[in-house]
């Protein structure tokens, strides 16, 4: 069997979704030489704006994405609820890197938690619900009911305590088929976000410590300031995903840490991820120039901290504050180009060095 083509500087990369990830993806690419072409059904996308070329089109339009996958060497996606479907049709005509398999799981809560613990990856207790008689069986409590799909952000996502609340809960959701998992005592989350090459050659970038509010990542720290044996698991898990995955890409795996010292995965993102924002300005390889290496066959970059930081989301109205931001020398602000500020809505993000 042929190794698969190097794809060098001037070849044309192909991004499914066209929001912030997208951009950032597009971003790097043109650094290293690379075109660009978005697809995605939005009126106005920001990785558009960014791109070679925007292809506004729908996600089960097989005629718009046969002219997509004619005119690029490679696909890749930057968020993992692109319809299965659409990337069978794109892998007719080109390479999916990472392909149907990562979303295939990552898509899914459940397939997704019995994925990672068939790879020996710990994780919470947890139990499907899709039934009133699965509800009486339930044993994760006190836990959080989540839909299986579709959820991110804090969305589809409700704390019970009792039998009666996940039932009120199921029904708030319109009994759709859920997954109850149990709380987990943990003294934070962490993130590893992995990329691994054409060549089966993987790289962890270190371990980011992570706060939520709201259910939205706010902040990001490297170093973590956790132990060398948590770190060790930690990015042990990571490469054992990219591995289990047989990825050609980018995965994050978000894992709580617990007050006894356990390491537990919470869920997985194949693609580039929130918390690996501050590799674009502390680290020697950013998460979107290595995405694009692993893609298109090149080495990975060295994952070398350049310097300690902070990197913290700018939801809604607090992208107004970026003149604070640009008066700070620690601080490293990116805005993603979005026009209408919404509460919970991701504006942009701030690195701070040192």
């Amino acid at each position: 069997m042929a190794a698969p083509k190097i794809l060098p500087p001037g070849s044309t990369i192909g991004i499914l979704g066209g929001g912030q990830l997208g951009r950032m993806t597009a971003l790097a690419a043109a650094r290293l030489g690379y075109k660009t072409i978005v697809y995605a059904p939005d009126d106005d996308s920001v990785a558009g704006e960014v791109a070679t070329l925007y292809v506004q089109g729908d996600y089960d339009d097989r005629l718009a994405l046969e002219w997509f996958g004619e005119r690029v060497d490679v696909v890749t996606y930057e968020f993992e609820n692109v319809p299965e479907a659409t990337v069978t049709i794109c892998e007719q005509w080109k390479p999916v890197r990472p392909g149907i398999k990562p979303i295939h799981f990552a898509q899914h809560r459940i397939r997704e938690k019995d994925f990672l613990r068939k790879a020996g990856i710990g994780t919470a207790d947890y139990q499907a619900i899709r039934t009133e008689d699965d509800i009486e069986k339930a044993t994760a409590l006190p836990g959080i009911l989540k839909t299986c799909t579709e959820g991110y952000d804090g969305k589809g996502q409700a704390r019970v305590a009792t039998k009666d609340g996940i039932k009120a809960a199921w029904e708030k959701f319109g009994k759709r088929e859920c997954i109850l998992e149990a709380l987990v005592d943990f003294q934070c989350e962490i993130s590893a976000i992995v990329a691994r090459g054409i060549d089966g050659q993987a790289k962890c970038f270190p371990i980011g410590r992570n706060e939520h509010r709201d259910g939205i990542l706010r902040t990001t720290h490297v170093p973590s300031g956790l132990s060398p044996e948590i770190l060790k698991k930690a990015e042990a898990y990571g490469l054992k995903l990219a591995e289990s995955l047989d990825l050609v890409g980018l995965v994050a795996l978000e894992m709580f840490v617990t007050r006894d010292g356990r390491v537990l995965a919470n869920e997985m993102a194949p693609r580039p991820h929130n918390s690996g924002h501050w590799t674009m300005d502390a680290c020697a390889t950013s998460q979107f120039e290595q995405l694009v290496r692993a893609i298109c066959g090149l080495p990975l970059g060295s994952v070398e901290v350049m310097a300690p930081s902070r990197m913290e989301n700018l939801i809604g109205d607090e992208a107004n504050d970026w003149q604070k931001y640009l008066a700070d020398p620690s601080a490293r602000l990116h805005l993603y180009g979005k026009s209408t500020p919404r509460p919970g809505r991701k504006m942009g993000h701030v690195t701070f060095i040192g």
